[in-house]
């Protein structure tokens, strides 16, 4: 049996700006995971998830060496399935079929999503366990390109921040690059060409290092939100994009560059840029007709201002999780119980540590 797991991520800035090519974010893994466990299989391919209700999923392969799933939509696993069983292919490396059992720590007894970026995650767990099974020796960047293009098949706009942040670990200063022109390689070109073209020149992930001088506090609102539809109620308007949504643009590279640029030295420095993208996030929310900051997520963020720290919805808002980053030494105690009275889920999370990529990609 071959197990893998993949951690969860929370956004501490940049947030809706990084799904535009070139705009960077600055994001978290978190020590709740998706683990994978996977076990050689004859005949046809199951994947065992509570996701699929009762019974796996199957899959076989066409005449082609194609993936044909028996009922389920196409999803981020049969689509990461689909593009390392392409790569396979295209190393020449013998079919065989396997059972996937999928476990999360990224949701609560309910079913409910925390918001922690559970598809990115099953993701990069699912092609872990296939690298292994099949000994294809991919470097983590290699991993990371191949997560973000199976995402992509599922959700064309998807930044791949999410993807990074599971695959590398710790805290990740990222850039995207074009999804657009990924899916046009995508259609035309093999896995193994994509994975050394220059679309991937604009693509910048380089992990920081810890939080010094603050503490992360992290809680859930209890009401799930669809990043996919938040973000392109955001931006199905591109055709008119405005000088509003351009300042916000800018607003929020500058953003991330100053945070970028003090951290773990500048504790006072990353507060104030944190409460600048609240304030961002509102004015976005405001300018699309959105709720980015429900009225959970605006108590969640005045209690922590409150109690000296700086605070913002995490991801797209909407519902889901926000952070605040707290001075070391302040009562986070506190904070978490005027959390629980306002019916806001204090999660017991830390950064998950850091990986290390050890081979290069060559072109």
């Amino acid at each position: 049996m071959i197990e893998t797991r993949a951690p969860g991520k929370l956004y501490i800035a940049g947030e809706y700006a990084v799904v535009e090519p070139g705009h960077p974010a600055v994001l978290v893994a978190v020590d709740r995971c998706i683990t994978v466990r996977l076990t050689e299989g004859a005949e046809m391919g199951r994947v065992h998830s509570t996701r699929y209700g009762h019974g796996p999923v199957t899959w076989v392969r066409d005449a082609d060496g194609r993936i044909v799933v028996d009922r389920n939509p196409y999803d981020y696993v049969t689509a990461t399935i689909a593009v390392m069983e392409q790569l396979r292919a295209e190393r020449g490396l013998e079919p065989r079929y396997f059972d996937l059992h999928i476990d999360s720590e990224l949701d609560d007894e309910d079913g409910r999503k925390f918001g922690l970026g559970s598809s990115a995650a099953v993701t990069v767990a699912v092609v872990a366990a296939l690298d292994e099974f099949y000994r294809m020796a991919l470097s983590l960047t290699e991993r990371f390109r191949i997560g973000l293009l199976a995402t992509v098949e599922v959700a064309p706009r998807a930044s791949g921040g999410d993807v990074a942040a599971s695959t590398f670990g710790g805290f990740v200063h990222y850039t995207s690059p074009d999804r657009d022109e990924l899916a046009r390689l995508s259609a035309s070109c093999s896995v193994e060409q994509i994975l050394r073209s220059d679309v991937w020149d604009d693509c910048r992930i380089e992990q920081l290092g810890p939080l010094r001088g603050l503490q992360l506090l992290v809680g859930w609102t209890g009401s799930p939100a669809s990043t996919e539809r938040l973000v392109e109620r955001v931006h199905m308007s591109q055709a008119d994009a405005d000088s509003h949504y351009e300042d916000f643009l800018t607003r929020a590279r500058t953003g991330v560059e100053e945070l970028v640029a003090s951290w773990g030295r500048e504790p006072a420095a990353v507060l104030r840029v944190i409460g600048s993208f609240r304030t961002l996030l509102q004015g976005l929310g405001r300018l699309r007709g959105t709720r980015i900051e429900t009225d959970q997520l605006r108590a969640l963020c005045d209690l922590a201002e409150a109690s000296g720290a700086a605070a913002k919805p995490s991801g797209a808002g909407g519902g889901d999780c926000g952070i605040a980053l707290m001075p070391d030494g302040g009562d986070a105690a506190a904070l978490r119980a005027a959390w629980w009275s306002e019916g806001i889920l204090p999660l017991d999370l830390s950064p998950y540590p850091a990986q290390a990529d050890t081979r290069e990609v060559t072109r």
